[in-house]
């Protein structure tokens, strides 16, 4: 399988992972409202993240994946993951307006086991509606 082909594959991972790193790297303005709600910008990680997890587990099974395979598990937490920590390297590093923070990272860990939790709870019930669905 080539590369483009993965990609065409995992579209939906790729938007949100695009999604994700520009929204790492641009500046944020301070929103008033939003800056009253507590640790606002830790639900936006955790969002985001399991955002991607979800995205991840979407195309998996738009490719007609029919069981769950524990590596493509350990991947849906490792990619995310990774590209959390990469984002608060860059956020630290590169850019001079935003800063990197270990706990924004936990909070993209954090998403990422939720988001794993929620697909695989909606791959196994989906295959179980749909199997008893064709029972009938």
């Amino acid at each position: 399988m080539n590369s483009r082909h993965t990609l065409i594959k995992y579209i939906f991972t790729l938007t949100i992972t695009i999604a994700i790193i520009i929204l790492s790297i641009i500046p944020t303005p301070e929103v008033e409202p939003l800056t009253r709600v507590p640790l606002f910008d830790k639900w936006v990680h955790f969002i985001m993240y399991g955002s991607l997890t979800c995205a991840m587990w979407i195309d998996y099974r738009k490719n007609k994946n029919r069981n769950i395979s524990l590596m493509f598990c350990a991947l849906s937490i490792v990619y995310p993951s990774l590209v959390g920590g990469l984002m608060e390297i860059v956020q630290e590093h590169i850019t001079t307006y935003r800063s990197g923070d270990i706990i924004d990272f936990y909070a993209d860990v954090v998403g990422t086991i939720i988001g794993l939790i929620l697909s695989v709870t909606f791959f196994i019930t989906h295959k179980k509606i749909k199997h008893r669905h064709n029972g009938q």
